[in-house]
């Protein structure tokens, strides 16, 4: 108990200053644009706790979580196959190296046109900006297999898909969780920049809307809930994390003689 309440006393005494900072700052202020504390908490629980969190927050979550998964499973999926492939990188290395350079919200106008504006092209925002560092991050991984391993498992006949799940997959997993992180990030951005384009829902679309209706308060209280939702979003997959790289956290931890 004394562990846990020194570690989330490490957590909130960052917040708590900065808040107390910003409270001092804006007690004395007459800038429209700067509302006090109380005043930002009092729009955040007259906003989400009401009707507008289903209609904004829910929509969110829903498209950030199916942009995820499939950049995930489309990061993984093309990051082993050109991670054990050479010739099939080298073939595919200009295009996805092209594809790449090209910042996602550029892509927002072209997805309109092809998709419309419904979820779909929301969801497909988030993915053209996430595949990337789970993709690269894999294919990184595949490569640095351990040969010694390799050529282990070669010897003891494990092939095909035991290979796969039990040594590439697994010599892998710090470099994907890696990337998982960076698109983790990535995509609540992103799911943001979607939701402020021909949208009628969602807290994009909601803080811009109060930014367009110079309603500051309520504006500040959805970049306020952006980063709640983000810090959550963080200790869950650090959570996660934990879990599937123990193995791999406890060997860096015996080679360091702990």
């Amino acid at each position: 108990m004394r562990r846990a309440g020194t570690k989330v006393l490490h957590l909130l005494l960052l917040p708590a200053l900065l808040i107390g900072l910003y409270a001092y700052s804006s007690a004395n202020s007459d800038s429209y644009y700067m509302p006090t504390p109380d005043l930002i908490a009092a729009a955040f629980v007259e906003l989400w706790f009401s009707e507008r969190f289903f209609v904004d927050v829910l929509p969110s979550l829903a498209r950030l979580a199916v942009g995820f998964t499939l950049s995930a499973v489309l990061g993984v999926g093309l990051g082993v196959v050109l991670g054990l492939s050479t010739r099939v990188r080298a073939l595919f290395e200009p295009v996805l190296e092209f594809l790449r350079a090209i910042p996602p919200p550029v892509l927002v106008p072209l997805m309109i046109l092809l998709v419309g504006i419904d979820d779909s092209m929301k969801v497909l925002v988030i993915v053209s900006g996430c595949v990337w560092p789970i993709l690269l991050n894999t294919v990184e991984g595949v490569r640095a297999v351990d040969p010694v391993l390799a050529d282990t498992a070669r010897c003891y006949g494990i092939n095909g898909t035991t290979r796969l799940r039990v040594l590439v997959l697994r010599s892998a997993s710090p470099q994907i969780m890696a990337g998982l992180r960076l698109a983790l990030a990535l995509a609540i951005i992103l799911m943001v920049i979607s939701e402020m384009f021909a949208s009628s829902s969602g807290l994009g679309f909601a803080v811009v809307q109060f930014q367009r209706s110079f309603a500051i308060p309520e504006m500040w209280a959805g970049m306020v809930l952006l980063g709640m939702i983000g810090f959550a979003l963080s200790v869950l997959f650090e959570f996660a994390e934990g879990r599937v790289l123990g193995w791999y956290r406890g060997l860096r931890a015996a080679n360091r003689g702990e």
